[in-house]
């Protein structure tokens, strides 16, 4: 079974953040970074599945140089290879570029699986697992809590709203979207670092003409607020008028 999965850097959640001058995302240069959280489960999952029915794990991700960070993370943790869309554009780049520049490195694998983790730390748009498998002409399923490969298909379950749970089926190939906590992590040992060193990344040309279909207009930090406002009149219609802020104002219930 060959499994692609697909890597986001994201910064730490305990950097200091500040943002940069052009007031779009926030400086690299004070940032520190890591592997996404929900990432890392969907490589957990891969490599599960490739002990339990063999074949091969291979780590994607796009961005700058830096990526080749997580990449060689997850070649530690037991990926078989890595392919890198490197682009310095694709540093803040929307799910429609993200996906394009994941579909150009995947697309002549003829891989029988993709894994994605539900969401990002940073945006946390969902979006890039979902228009991948658009982009791949494959079948898809998010938000997924249990894998079972049965033959030469899936069955996934899926998480709902409200403590509920759907069964699934998808034909191969197929992409999901996993939920954080579908699995207990793994982390590399030292064996796994130093053979992860010899193992390939290679790099793969961004492809021309994806144009990013959002972009951040203005980013800044919560201002803190304070104000008073004092409900004058009778001790019932003070009460209603008090109410009424609280639901339709602060929506507090």
């Amino acid at each position: 079974m060959k499994i692609a999965v697909c890597l986001k850097q994201v910064i730490k959640r305990d950097s200091t953040l500040r943002v940069d001058d052009a007031r779009t995302w926030v400086r690299d240069a004070d940032a520190e970074f890591e592997m996404n959280e929900p990432d890392a489960y969907a490589l957990e999952e891969a490599l599960r599945l490739k002990e339990q029915h063999g074949g091969e794990v291979i780590v994607v991700s796009a961005g700058p140089a830096r990526v080749q960070t997580v990449l060689r993370e997850g070649l530690a943790r037991g990926a078989d290879r890595a392919l890198h869309v490197e682009s310095d554009a694709l540093a803040q780049a929307d799910a429609f570029a993200i996906a394009g520049a994941l579909a150009a490195a995947i697309g002549p694998e003829q891989v029988d699986l993709v894994l994605t983790g539900l969401q990002s730390d940073d945006q946390g748009f969902a979006q890039v697992g979902v228009v991948l498998a658009e982009k791949l002409g494959i079948a898809h399923a998010t938000i997924i809590m249990e894998v079972k490969v049965e033959g030469g298909a899936l069955r996934v379950k899926r998480e709902l709203e409200g403590g509920w749970f759907q069964w699934v089926g998808l034909p191969l190939p197929a992409l999901l979207t996993i939920q954080s906590g579908i699995n207990t992590l793994r982390y590399a040992t030292l064996k796994g670092i130093m053979a992860a060193k010899k193992k390939e990344i290679r790099r793969v040309d961004a492809p021309a003409g994806v144009a990013p279909r959002q972009k951040i207009v203005s980013l800044y930090f919560p201002e803190k607020t304070k104000q008073t406002r004092m409900i004058t009149g009778s001790p019932a219609d003070a009460a209603r008028e008090l109410v009424r802020v609280l639901r339709e104002d602060a929506r507090v219930f």
